[in-house]
């Protein structure tokens, strides 16, 4: 039985020490050019130091028309070279896998950060977003092959493209979103051409011993679970990539589409083959418990979220207990302090429902 604390083996990069990865979490801790603050650097410096084998950043801005939220870091520039120098070498110097996860928000992007219109794949009234030229469809690729180019020069370990969550990857995979008539759009292959064309022009820019990995959600935003099956299966045959990370909102549950509720979701994408391709996935694996049946159900590692956010030490409290659970919610604002959360992300967890303790009320 795979052990989560066994090293696991990439085809590129370092191996990971334990099973263990960090989750690409929201934090709103950078500043509004995108570079990296104190805050964010120590945030996840602390959970290169807990013990994660992969420690992943939230997602980062390929391109400031794609921003997804405030405070979101950017690796568009090269002005953001000095502070991921900085993070990957702290994450690296932990002996932990260094990962930037690159991100569009396309038609998720809020009007008031940016000018003009989000994009997405076609007119979306919905959002009041318009459709991309096929120009710049070819430039969001080469944006993310060029964010990828600057994250490894700054020395991360690898990157991990999102194409989960809604966001413009997976807008162009949904053919309820995605209404293109040309290559881009259409079948499941045009609709899926722009990810693997990212794909393939990261392995051809970056270097050899550097690992790549994709996020995908098969339900929500659009999504048909047998689709994005099918990508799995397609995107781990081609085995350009080192890792899928599927992030399932619950890792146990039964599918939302009751035309494959035989099994379980995670059972979905655990019998695919995956020559030398790692499948992981993230979905309220809080406790030890969760996290052993995981690997157990067939997954190479665990993704983690909340547990990691409740304590920066998850893979060492459930390497030396099995049982391990986390605080019982909601926290305090000081508990999230001592496990490296700055002012910005903790008022952010405040808007998670019971997360976070309501301040004490002012006396009479």
């Amino acid at each position: 039985m795979t052990d989560l604390t066994s090293p696991l083996a990439f085809s590129l990069g370092p191996a990971l020490k334990n099973r263990f990865v960090l989750a690409p979490l929201t934090n709103q801790q950078s500043h509004a050019d995108g570079t990296l603050s104190a805050d964010e650097i120590r945030w996840l410096s602390m959970r290169a130091e807990g013990g994660f084998g992969l420690t992943m950043t939230a997602a980062a801005q390929i391109d400031p028309h794609g921003i997804g939220f405030p405070g979101q870091l950017g690796c568009f520039d090269d002005a953001h070279l000095p502070g991921l120098r900085e993070l990957a070498a702290r994450i690296s110097a932990e002996g932990s896998h260094s990962v930037v996860q690159l991100h569009h928000a396309g038609m998720r992007t809020p009007h008031d950060l940016i000018e003009g219109k989000p994009v997405c794949p076609s007119d979306n009234e919905e959002f009041d977003a318009r459709a991309m030229t096929l120009a710049e469809v070819e430039k969001v690729r080469d944006d993310f092959i060029a964010a990828a180019v600057r994250c490894e020069a700054a020395g991360f370990h690898g990157v991990e493209v999102h194409g989960a969550h809604g966001y413009l990857l997976c807008q162009f995979l949904s053919a309820e979103i995605n209404k293109r008539d040309d290559a881009y759009g259409g079948s499941l292959d045009n609709r899926a051409r722009l990810t693997f064309e990212i794909i393939d022009g990261i392995r051809a820019a970056c270097g050899e011993n550097f690992s790549l990995g994709l996020r995908l959600s098969p339900e929500r935003f659009g999504m048909d679970l047998g689709e994005v099956r099918e990508v799995a299966r397609r995107v781990m045959a081609d085995g350009k990539i080192d890792y899928l990370d599927m992030s399932l909102w619950d890792v146990f549950k039964m599918p939302a589409d009751e035309a494959y509720q035989e099994r379980r979701l995670v059972d979905w994408f655990t019998d695919l083959p995956r020559g030398n391709v790692r499948l992981g996935a993230a979905g309220k694996l809080l406790t030890g418990a969760k996290c052993h049946a995981a690997i157990e159900a067939g997954l190479d590692f665990v993704v983690i979220g909340r547990g990691a956010i409740l304590h920066h030490d998850f893979p060492e409290k459930v390497a030396a207990d099995p049982d391990f659970e986390p605080a019982t919610l909601p926290v305090s604002r000081d508990h999230l302090r001592r496990e490296g959360l700055g002012e910005s992300f903790i008022d952010y967890m405040s808007g998670w429902k019971g997360f976070v303790e309501a301040p004490a009320a002012e006396p009479a």
